[in-house]
């Protein structure tokens, strides 16, 4: 892979042309991208959308554009350290190179603002809710289309795209309208910064989340997006005879989610009493102790040892407890943001070659000081029964919403029989249908293709598209109105 097309600033689009004038104030492409994604309507839908606590009536919790935020700040700053260090890593493609040492940090930095764009209402555990309700009504005798069921209309791929509904699929989804309607007001992305946001460039029949390779974890593209793929990575060059691989700044792009996903919501975890520091030093010290690797071991110890000294300069106490605990999350950042830059240069070859197979954090000194911050979100916060009880109303939510609006969605624009009422649609779900944005049928109609099992899927998805892009708020208002409560 080269920089010169990994950087690609060719759009899905061609962007209107700029009066004369602005010849002598030259903003970027990348700049121009940075700005169409702050003022889009999806990105600001992600202040109210779920990081961690759904439907949480404080202030102070991390949303998902509070915490799309902080991602791309880190991005940017791992791309100024991987380009701009002064150690013998830095490799000779950086030295004196302003062009590429100038954009990976604001393509990076763009990434990281629209890294969980595709996300659904309520975290990611609406990802799980829309993908369960598919395998559920799929083994559903009722559910059919023409008197077939539709788990047999479906292509393979259709079905397995809605099972395993993913919203870095959707992400790339929502990227891709753009070519749909040119006339509308999409986000039109330059594709280097596209392809950085294709974290697993593999398809819903070709993941496996126990892979050796992190790239095939999970479904990155759906189906209906397959010739987005190709466009994309045919002009960035992360294209392999038929295998699509990993753009080299889709690792440095996830481990800032990591980062940020490891320390910022354990941050609002003790804010909201979840744990005491002292529950969480015992914790990292229990982890720590059985740490194999004796190199590992010393880092993390002294990462935990660093909390202990903070917490008896400061005294005890409940606020005292959460300063000093914010000001080590600063420097275990710090630390790790360190290691991810060591390894990304370490193994620049291989990353470029595209067979580089593990995380960032993989055989550096804070490999497991990450996995340990990772746990303590499932030892103190996942099984919290306040989370357990907003998710279990996000997923009545959610499923009652796709209850009504895939049923509604099988007819609608299918050319009506008239010998067949049942395959024509009720009034009712014309008017749930008309609920639905009037910008998402028209992504349905500019995708419509000749194949009837194809619409089908891409109605299916038009529906995805709706409810996934809901805010918490709306999705949980919509519910409320259409059950009368």
């Amino acid at each position: 892979m080269e920089w010169t097309k990994l950087l690609s600033l060719d759009t899905q689009v061609e962007r209107e042309q700029e009066p004369d004038i602005f010849i002598r104030y030259p903003i970027s492409d990348l700049e121009k991208d940075y700005e169409s994604i702050i003022s889009s309507a999806a990105f600001r839908r992600l202040q109210d959308k779920t990081q961690v606590f759904p439907l949480d009536k404080s202030d102070f919790v991390r949303t998902r554009l509070t915490h799309s935020i902080e991602v791309s700040t880190i991005a940017r700053q791992l791309g100024i350290m991987i380009t701009r260090n002064i150690t013998p890593y830095l490799q000779e493609v950086f030295r004196n190179n302003s062009e590429v040492t100038d954009e990976i940090p604001v393509m990076l930095s763009c990434a990281g603002l629209l890294h969980d764009i595709g996300n659904p209402p309520f975290g990611h555990f609406g990802e799980v809710v829309i993908g369960e309700w598919f395998r559920k009504e799929f083994q559903n005798k009722n559910f059919k289309y023409k008197g077939k069921p539709v788990a047999k209309v479906l292509k393979e791929q259709m079905k397995m795209d809605l099972e395993n509904f993913e919203g870095n699929a959707q992400a790339l989804r929502i990227l891709s309208k753009v070519k749909n309607n040119q006339e509308g007001y999409d986000v039109n992305l330059t594709y280097g910064v596209l392809n950085t946001l294709i974290k697993y460039p593999t398809s819903s029949i070709g993941f496996n989340s126990k892979d050796e390779d992190v790239k095939k974890h999970k479904l990155g593209y759906f189906y209906a997006e397959r010739n987005t793929m190709e466009l994309v990575c045919g002009a960035t060059g992360t294209k392999n005879g038929e295998e699509y691989i990993r753009h080299p700044l889709v690792y440095l792009m996830e481990a800032a989610d990591d980062i940020a996903y490891a320390t910022a919501d354990l941050e609002d975890a003790l804010k909201k009493n979840l744990f005491s520091v002292d529950q969480f030093i015992e914790y990292f010290d229990r982890k720590t102790s059985e740490i194999a690797n004796p190199s590992y071991k010393k880092y993390t110890q002294e990462l935990i040892s660093d909390l202990k000294k903070r917490i008896d300069e400061t005294g005890s106490g409940t606020e005292s407890d959460l300063v000093a605990f914010q000001k080590w999350m600063e420097l275990v950042r710090k630390w790790l943001m360190y290691v991810v830059s060591y390894r990304f240069s370490k193994n620049y070859d291989d990353i470029m070659n595209g067979i580089f197979k593990q995380d960032m954090f993989y055989e550096t000194n804070h490999q497991e000081s990450i996995k340990i911050l990772k746990g303590a979100m499932i030892e103190f916060v996942y099984d919290n029964n306040e989370i357990l009880k907003l998710e279990l109303s996000a997923k009545k939510i959610i499923s009652a919403l796709m209850d009504d609006f895939i049923y509604a969605a099988l007819y609608w624009d299918v050319e009506s029989d008239a010998e067949n009422e049942e395959y024509q649609i009720s009034k009712a779900d014309k008017k749930l249908i008309s609920i639905i944005s009037a910008n998402y049928k028209e992504d349905y109609r500019c995708a419509k293709t000749e194949d009837e099992a194809e619409n089908l899927y891409l109605r299916f998805l038009m529906v995805t598209d709706y409810i996934s892009g809901m805010t918490d708020s709306y999705a949980k208002n919509i519910y409320q109105e259409l059950n009368g409560i």
